[in-house]
């Protein structure tokens, strides 16, 4: 089956819907601790299953480019709703080829993560955003609030 046909022109509901029933969701390990300076504490991404089986099936979302441009759209003042164009760049805009763990968990870092943090995620005294594995976070979530990336990290990496 050329998957890169297949949807073209269906809206990008319709994909998500056929992939909750078609396609086993995909627990990664990965998760993504990501501050800033006016953040109280880290945050936490941990990717969605469903969202990470489509990204490495293919062919059913569009490229990270497409909710960039939504959102410039919804950062007008004068926004009500998705204009006709900026609608239907979801459902009309080329799905991406299917991706590994790695670029599934990187596509959902710059779709989720404010861009502000992510493009500059290596400037400054240390790194704000940190990939790691689940059973690097502390195992209890006492003291949840006061998580920080730790000041010495970048030292660690190199």
């Amino acid at each position: 089956m050329d998957w890169s046909q297949t949807w073209q022109g269906t809206k990008l509901i319709n994909r998500i819907d056929w992939a909750k029933a078609n396609l086993k969701p995909f627990r990664t390990d990965y998760c993504v601790v990501y501050e800033d300076v006016d953040m109280e504490c880290a945050s936490v991404m941990h990717p969605d299953p469903n969202c990470m089986a489509m990204l490495m099936h293919g062919h059913l979302m569009p490229p990270v480019e497409v909710w960039h441009k939504l959102a410039e759209d919804e950062a007008r003042p004068d926004f009500t709703q998705h204009s006709d164009f900026r609608g239907h760049l979801l459902h009309d805009t080329e799905p991406m080829r299917p991706l590994t763990e790695e670029e599934a968990v990187e596509f959902l870092i710059k779709k989720d993560i404010p861009a502000y943090i992510w493009s500059t995620w290596d400037q400054g005294n240390k790194p704000k955003i940190v990939i790691c594995r689940k059973s690097q976070l502390p195992a209890s979530r006492d003291w949840r609030n006061a998580w920080r990336i730790a000041d010495d990290l970048g030292e660690k990496a190199a």
